[in-house]
């Protein structure tokens, strides 16, 4: 009897084994027609930002919604990938592509917490999911899921697919894959990362938007945690890096693109050139612009604008300190640093906070960014005289109390010597642009005094008079009708009669001043109008 009760459930199991594999292979074959075609995997173009360039390949400037940075499995840090395979997929290079251990264990676990604590899905199914499906939690979308993904494991390999993973999940802040979330949370490559660094990361596709560490610092340290610890009970790291790791100070702050030179104006030209010439498609097709501008020239136009519009606004006087954080700087919950970074807009002036004000000895001490202490002698701020309007200033100051306080909150730059200045975000505006006058390519753009302050670009958005301009053109006429460059003309008041408009025409100078004779070369440097 116990015989064959044995024989009845081997054959019941053995046949419903079959007829389960029979349906399945028909469920399979009967989806295949909608299946996608896995091949163009090993074909794959990311959807990486438009890069403008200089003309000696410096990046100064980079657009699109999403942020990438495509790197190849071979320049991914190994405790990087260990960190993902612990939290994401232990069995990645075991399984076929559905991990049946894995969905056992999740069921356990569901079963025991009456709640869902851990996904059952591979890394090759999330890659099958991103490339191919939505996230609609529906049976046929599942089973689509697992089809493609059996599917991709033949037509890839293990580390073509884990690099697919890498390059393409979302990390939170518009960061898709790892080698843009260690840009945009830490400003770091993948092989400057630390290993408490290389966790958080790892520890974001479960919610990018709500575990990273900008928008949720606490939540994602959690994570993080549990990353670590999962790692060391894998053996993937020592007690010792286990601990290390877990006790990193825990700060993350956004971090654009780094640029290899300062070219805003130049790059948002580009920018709009390429919208106008391909369509939203140019934030997306990776595109690669190269402008005529020298990333050195374009540094010392900025410079130069920066210099003269700083002098031209202190000769107006000090507007005073940003806003003054006395009471700010005793409450030790005050993130000094998170402040600074926030107001730290501008290329070449820099936030700080007033700690020290020493009218003895006649300098005054700030603390910077990144906790960086300077001090400002009275030399270098003694031009803040008080402004009144554009044409009154009070008197200028005799001791540094009179231009700071404790708590101001004042801008700096550091001068050719390397001493520190003090400085203000001016009212005033200013613009340069260069042109080669063989072939017209633009050497050098700056549209105003900072980027941050204005995008208004003055050399092609205002409108002005042409004023002197034009006299190029007017000598160059004469010359071309025969008047030599020498030729003597007279600077004086001249009155003529114009029977057009039946008015007396007489030009005058600006200033209002008469130098007499001088050759056509001279009125011209000069730009005399009589002449």
């Amino acid at each position: 009897m116990l015989l064959k009760l044995v024989k009845f459930t081997f054959w019941t199991g053995l046949f419903t084994v079959g007829l389960s594999g029979v349906a399945g292979a028909g469920l399979y074959y009967q989806t295949l027609g909608d299946l996608p075609d896995v091949e163009m995997l090993k074909d794959v173009s990311f959807e990486t930002p438009m890069k403008i360039y200089s003309a000696d390949h410096k990046l100064i400037g980079e657009f699109g919604e999403s942020k990438r940075i495509p790197v190849s499995i071979d320049k991914i840090p190994e405790k990087l990938k260990l960190a993902f395979l612990a939290i994401e997929d232990t069995r990645f290079y075991e399984h076929n592509g559905i991990d049946p251990i894995g969905i056992l264990r999740a069921a356990v676990v569901t079963a025991s917490s009456a709640q869902a604590k851990q996904g059952a899905s591979t890394i090759t199914q999330q890659v099958a999911r991103n490339f191919f499906l939505t996230r609609e939690k529906t049976i046929k979308r599942k089973l689509k899921e697992i089809f493609i993904s059996l599917r991709i494991e033949q037509v890839l390999s293990k580390d073509e697919i884990f690099e697919l993973y890498l390059n393409k999940i979302a990390l939170g802040h518009r960061s898709y894959g790892v080698a843009a979330a260690a840009q945009t949370y830490y400003g770091k490559t993948l092989d400057e990362l630390t290993l408490g660094q290389m966790a958080t990361i790892a520890g974001l596709p479960k919610a990018p938007s709500t575990l990273n560490p900008i928008s949720n610092p606490s939540r994602s340290k959690e994570r993080r945690h549990v990353v670590l610890d999962r790692m060391y009970s894998l053996g993937y790291i020592t007690k010792e890096e286990y601990e290390k790791a877990d006790a990193e100070p825990y700060k993350a702050q956004f971090h654009a693109s780094q640029l290899e030179g300062y070219a805003p104006y130049v790059a948002e030209r580009a920018r709009q050139f390429a919208l106008d010439k391909l369509g939203e498609s140019a934030y997306t097709d990776g595109i690669e612009i190269y402008t005529t501008v020298k990333a050195s020239d374009q540094e010392a136009a900025h410079k130069a604008v920066f210099k003269a519009v700083t002098a031209y606004d202190q000769r107006h006087g000090y507007r005073g300190a940003k806003e003054n954080l006395e009471k700010e700087l005793g409450d030790k919950n005050f993130d000094v640093e998170d402040y600074l970074y926030k107001n730290d807009k501008y290329h070449y002036i820099k936030p700080a906070i007033v700690t020290l004000v020493n009218d003895n000895e006649k300098f005054l001490k700030a603390i910077a960014r990144k906790g960086e202490e300077i001090q400002i002698n009275f030399e270098k701020l003694k031009w803040a005289n008080r402004f009144i309007s554009d044409k009154r200033q009070g008197p200028l100051p005799k001791k540094v109390s009179e231009v700071a306080t404790l708590g101001d909150v004042i801008y700096y730059y550091q001068d050719d010597e390397g001493k520190y200045v003090l400085a203000q975000v001016p009212e005033v505006e200013a613009s340069i642009i260069a042109l080669n006058q063989y072939t017209g390519a633009i050497q050098a753009l700056v549209g105003g005094y900072d980027f941050a302050k204005s995008k208004f670009d003055r050399t092609s958005q205002s409108t002005r008079q042409t004023g002197s301009n034009f006299k190029p053109f007017l000598y160059s006429a004469a010359v071309a009708n025969g008047i030599n460059i020498n030729s003597i003309f007279q600077d004086e008041p001249i009155k003529t009669w114009d029977p057009g408009s039946r008015t007396w025409w007489s030009p005058k100078n600006t200033p209002n001043r008469y130098d007499g004779p001088m050759t056509l070369r001279e009125g011209l440097a000069r730009s005399k109008n009589v002449v």
